[in-house]
């Protein structure tokens, strides 16, 4: 399949570089490779990203578009996030086709995970 025109990497503010690096590696296991003091690029499976230093955050409130995870295992997976410093801003709820909550990284920035309906 080409990658043409197809998205494939995305970026994010972080104040704190560190605590969202740690975050990510512990919650979803991405890898990171650090540019200077400003900057952190990360891989997974499936997108390749990266995040710089700023006091911005990104927020559905403000417009910001909003990056879903897919879990098999939706409340272990909020545990998970909670565990690793994450706050659950919107809690499950359910809609058609499935349920999912809303949660922010150390960073501030507003972030989904969704599962399919149990049967």
């Amino acid at each position: 399949m080409s990658n043409h025109e197809k998205i494939n990497y995305v970026e994010y503010p972080a104040h704190n570089l560190a605590a969202t690096k740690t975050f990510f590696q512990q919650v979803f296991g991405w890898t990171f490779e650090d540019f200077g003091h400003d900057y952190i690029a990360f891989k997974n499976d499936i997108l390749e990203g990266g995040f710089f230093r700023s006091e911005l955050r990104a927020s559905t409130d403000h417009g910001s578009a909003l990056l879903v995870f897919y879990s098999e295992e939706l409340e272990a997976t909020q545990a998970k996030i909670q565990h690793a410093g994450g706050s659950i801003i919107k809690p499950v709820f359910s809609f058609p086709g499935g349920r999912r909550f809303h949660f922010t990284e150390p960073s501030g920035n507003e972030f989904a995970v969704w599962a399919q309906p149990a049967d």
